[in-house]
Parts: C-alpha cells; sequence; structure tokens
C-alpha cells in the first residue's frame, strides 16, 4: 500500500493543463480596425437618435390628440424623446469604445477576491424586535 511519490504534484500539474487548455480556449480575437463593424455601430447609433425623436414625436402627438393638450404634448414629446435618444445613444457609444473585459478582470473590478466569502446580509429588524 504505497501511494504514489507525490500525488498532490500530479493533481497540480494536471490542473495547470486543463486550466491553459481552457485560457487557450476562451481567448478572445483582437479587434481588427479597418472592418465594416464601424459602419454597423454607426448606424446603429443614427438610429437610436432617430428612433427616440420619432418615439417621442408619435407620443406627443398622440397626448395632444386626445387629452387636447394642442402644442405642448407635441413640444414635451419631442423634447422628452430627443434627451431619451442622446442618454442612449452615449451610452451605447461608451459601451462600444470601452476595452473587452475578461471575466477575471469584471470580477476584479466589482471586488470579488478567491479567498473573500461573500458577506452576510442582515435584515431590517422590526419593531416588536430589540434595539
Amino acid at each position: 500500500m504505497s501511494e504514489p511519490p507525490f500525488p498532490r504534484d500530479e493533481a497540480l500539474k494536471r490542473f495547470d493543463e486543463r486550466y491553459d487548455a481552457l485560457a487557450a480556449s476562451s481567448r478572445r480575437m483582437p479587434r481588427q480596425y479597418g472592418s465594416d463593424e464601424g459602419a454597423g455601430a454607426g448606424y446603429r447609433l443614427i438610429g437610436e437618435l432617430i428612433g427616440g425623436v420619432l418615439t417621442g414625436l408619435g407620443l406627443g402627438w398622440l397626448l395632444d390628440r386626445f387629452a387636447g393638450t394642442a402644442p405642448f404634448g407635441l413640444i414635451g414629446g419631442v423634447l422628452v424623446g430627443s434627451a431619451a435618444a442622446i442618454y442612449l445613444a452615449v451610452r451605447s457609444a461608451a459601451r462600444m469604445s470601452a476595452p473587452p473585459a475578461t471575466t477575471h478582470d469584471s470580477a476584479r473590478a466589482a471586488g470579488a477576491t478567491q479567498d473573500a466569502a461573500p458577506a452576510p446580509v442582515k435584515m431590517n429588524e422590526g419593531p416588536d424586535q430589540g434595539a
């Protein structure tokens, strides 16, 4: 009943091999600049801007039509639709220009570590419970 000389070393070696294989298979390809991807992103931004304004325009017109608020619903709808369209376009542009995050980087940004356990959740105490 003799044990292998270093079973832990063998297990670590197999783990390293599996980890390297996983890392190689999940590696992202670098972005290629100058491709047609930029044109699609531009069309998406234009679509968000035009769609937001037209949606606000339509909702304002409907409000004017059924509530009888003459030009104010239309003006408010265009303003709200334009603001929403600009917000969505800026958010989309920020996502497009951000570098791709890996799983490890996103976990680190969220403050997670390998050794730390999640913090316990404290429930609010009711009035009949102690202070």
